[in-house]
């Protein structure tokens, strides 16, 4: 913001008290609109009058500003798998940003349409880069909302859900799975073939299968199948990237009513 002489400053607080509106003030003084108004919400936190705030600066945590539980259930999902927080010095606040590739459009829409439920006053926008789009938000208090942020690669630190979030989670399991899946996960087709009555016969099966390196976040995706009936065994354990696989008849139909394949 560009600095004034405080007499001009002073001279715009005295109009804004004797009831001139911020427009006129601003071009009686030839000072920008956004200035009168800092000006006076100043001038009445300091005589100690009531200050709204702007509902785009509000946090769910620090201030109690209501949360779609279910869109941030989804979205928590999103972020352990293919979101990262940033705060760059050219940045007045830190951003949060899902990259969701171009093959499946449905799920960058969905990525979209959680964080507009989630920060229904802030900006989202879409980065385009090769092969995919980098989903953003900007806002404050993104580490309040998500406190696994730090520094280095997820799987190289502890992820552990607090509280509150735990309680989201066991509201909506099954949102928090559908964004696991939809940023680390897959359903596929598997096929095998067996001889019967002397015959060759194909068979297709679907099985679903979510990959992480980080031994927290599988456990937190487990967790979350447990919770939901689904049964699951670990694949390719040697592996630095772990494997989950669901293969049970019963467990994938539960997936496909409530996640199904990537779109």
């Amino acid at each position: 913001m560009e600095r004034h002489n405080p007499s001009k400053r002073e001279e715009a607080v005295a109009l804004l008290r004797r009831g001139v509106t911020n427009r006129a003030v601003a071009e009686r003084l030839n000072v920008p609109r956004g200035t009168v108004s800092w000006w006076r919400h100043e001038d009445r936190k300091k005589r100690g009058e009531p200050v709204a705030t702007r509902p785009s600066l509000l946090c769910p945590i620090c201030d109690n500003r209501p949360l779609d539980r279910a869109a941030y259930a989804y979205l928590l999902g999103l972020y352990l798998g293919d979101g990262h927080i940033s705060h760059y010095a050219k940045h007045k606040v830190p951003s949060l940003m899902v990259t969701m590739d171009d093959a499946w459009p449905g799920l960058q829409d969905a990525a979209e349409a959680a964080l507009r439920a989630v920060f229904p006053h802030n900006a989202t926008c879409r980065l385009r880069r090769k092969g995919c789009q980098n989903i953003k938000v900007y806002f404050k208090h993104l580490p309040c909302l998500f406190p696994q942020h730090g520094l280095g690669k997820k799987h190289e630190r502890a992820i552990v859900l607090e509280a509150w979030q735990q309680t989201i989670v066991n509201e909506h399991p099954w949102e928090f799975i559908r964004g696991l899946i939809h940023s680390d996960g897959c359903r596929i087709t598997n096929w095998t073939e067996k001889i019967i009555g002397g015959e060759r016969k194909r068979y297709e099966y679907p099985r679903y299968f979510f990959s992480n390196a980080s031994a927290d976040i599988l456990r937190l995706f487990t967790d979350a199948l447990d919770a939901v009936g689904v049964e699951w065994k670990r694949a390719n354990q040697r592996r630095a990237v772990e494997n989950i696989s669901i293969a049970k008849r019963a467990s994938v139909a539960l997936m496909d009513a409530r996640v199904g394949p990537k779109y």
